[in-house]
């Protein structure tokens, strides 16, 4: 008597998404996304993080024209951008205001910036706010009751080596307000350790200190001074 010969069963294996069962009803694994990689979900946490990204974006954007203010001198190119950091106090009011509010500016030969007053009892105020702006080489002088001149000279390698060390100065400054604020956020926020809004806010503070080095290198290859 034959016998029947037992059928042997080979296991399909399927790769794929895991699933798991919940009250009957499978969850695929394919749309779960790592802690690491979620947004931050939490309302209050959601505000704070724009506050800190507005006030250190604030930071960055600062030091970025000022870095474009100091390449423009290094260049040794004469244009009224040079003369963009300049605040003006006046007796009659409470707030400081823009050159360009008060005067117009231009180029003369190339060489020389004329700075031509809407108003002439303004004088005075704007030549005491270009001698207190500390902008290298910016030395007026009063060409008449409406004009002021202001030459400027070519600058030298010293000179283009000042501007870098005096924006790397700032940099530092840069990054310690972005690092002060990520604490201060950290610390309103009172976020549990290895979690979510922690990567999330030290990332942000990453990039804000990452775009202001890169300004800082760029400045450093216009003006040619050392690191």
């Amino acid at each position: 008597m034959s016998r029947t010969q037992p059928t042997h069963f080979t296991p399909r294996l399927v790769f794929g998404s895991r699933s798991y069962a919940t009250k009957g009803k499978a969850k695929s694994t394919a749309t779960f996304v790592p802690g690491s990689k979620q947004p931050i979900t939490d309302e209050a946490a959601r505000q704070e993080y724009d506050k800190a990204e507005t006030a250190m974006k604030t930071a960055a954007e600062w030091f970025r024209k000022e870095c474009a203010s100091s390449e423009v001198r290094a260049s040794g190119r004469v244009t009224p951008a040079l003369l963009s950091p300049v605040r003006v106090k006046l007796p009659s009011a409470e707030k400081e205001f823009k050159l360009e509010e008060l005067a117009t500016v231009g180029v003369r030969d190339g060489t020389t910036l004329l700075i031509t007053l809407f108003d002439e009892h303004t004088i005075k105020h704007v030549e005491s706010a270009l001698h207190t702006c500390k902008i290298p080489g910016v030395v007026p002088h009063r060409y008449d009751d409406r004009t002021i001149k202001i030459p400027i000279p070519k600058p030298t390698v010293d000179a283009r080596h000042a501007l870098y060390a005096a924006a790397k100065r700032k940099a530092e400054e840069m990054r310690v307000q972005i690092r002060k604020q990520h604490s201060l956020s950290v610390k309103r926020g009172k976020f549990e350790k290895h979690s979510v809004e922690l990567e999330e806010f030290q990332k942000l503070t990453d990039r804000y200190i990452g775009e202001v080095d890169k300004v800082l290198a760029n400045l450093q290859k216009a003006t040619g001074a050392p690191k």
